[in-house]
């Protein structure tokens, strides 16, 4: 019986898919691409235009039909539920990998024997020296975790871990996907294994006291961003696009074009 892998983004997909041709197993991988943790999410999986529009509003820069992207992830999903083979769901601990188990579930409610999953935590990191002469898990401070994060020997590692997800637990991950899409916050963290709804105002703030510094290039402070502890990862995407709407909003200062947000310098306005 054939085997399909999901994971969150290109990038897991990639590294997965050279885990399993690294043990010769010809298996397909299906990355989702949509950052879950962000952005309102009513009406996703009935009708993508209000979600295309959010990610257009975000990546201004690029010209890309995101109605027709997401109407692609949408065919990709039905796929699978009507599919006849195994599917293995790889997550991380964090939001928008758990939130993307969670809408897979949904899909599959229906026939929860084909529906499988691969765990990873923060302590299938490897360990690295610290300062302190003792050993550290790699990875990040808040011990968040994504498929991406990981080696194509450690993913490897991991592929005999990959067990099926009860009918119980099935129904209710498909459960807490309907909630959080009703609730439709601008953000979601995953702390204690619970969903919290929150804004983008913690990302905004930080950006100011970072930018409060003086000048400073926006990828940089993006970069910072990026390593902030939100209860979810902040790609570079969203951290730049917060930029620009307090540069429209008056609370950031700009040197450069705000349209060709990566060359410009920014710096918390005066009051």
């Amino acid at each position: 019986m054939s085997t399909i892998h999901v994971t969150n983004g290109d990038y897991a997909a990639e590294i997965l898919r050279e885990a399993l041709n690294a043990v010769s197993r010809d298996e397909r991988v299906i990355p989702l691409k949509d950052d879950l943790a962000v952005g309102h999410l009513r009406g996703i999986d009935d009708n993508p235009e209000t979600r295309a529009l959010f990610w257009q509003q975000v990546l201004d820069e690029h010209k890309v039909d995101f109605i027709s992207k997401l109407k692609e992830q949408d065919a990709l999903l039905r796929e699978l539920a009507q599919g006849t083979g195994q599917v293995v769901v790889w997550h991380g601990q964090s939001a928008g990998d758990q939130l993307m188990l969670r809408r897979v579930a949904y899909f599959l409610r229906n026939v929860p024997q084909r529906l499988n999953e691969a765990k990873l935590t923060a302590d299938d990191l490897p360990l690295i020296p610290a300062d302190d002469g003792t050993q550290r898990r790699s990875g990040r401070g808040d011990g968040i975790t994504a498929v991406g994060m990981f080696t194509a020997a450690e993913l490897g590692a991991k592929l005999p871990t990959a067990a099926p997800i009860s009918v119980l637990r099935i129904s209710r991950l498909a459960l807490e996907w309907q909630e959080v899409k009703q609730i439709n916050s601008e953000t979601r963290r995953w702390r204690d294994n619970t969903f919290i709804s929150g804004t983008f105002s913690d990302i905004d703030e930080t950006i100011l006291q970072i930018a409060s510094e003086g000048w400073i290039e926006s990828p940089r402070l993006a970069g910072q961003v990026m390593g902030g502890g939100f209860g979810f990862l902040v790609s570079d995407s969203i951290a730049l696009w917060r930029c620009r709407e307090l540069v429209a909003a008056g609370k950031l200062e700009i040197r450069g074009d705000p349209a060709k947000i990566t060359e410009a310098k920014l710096r918390r306005a005066a009051h």
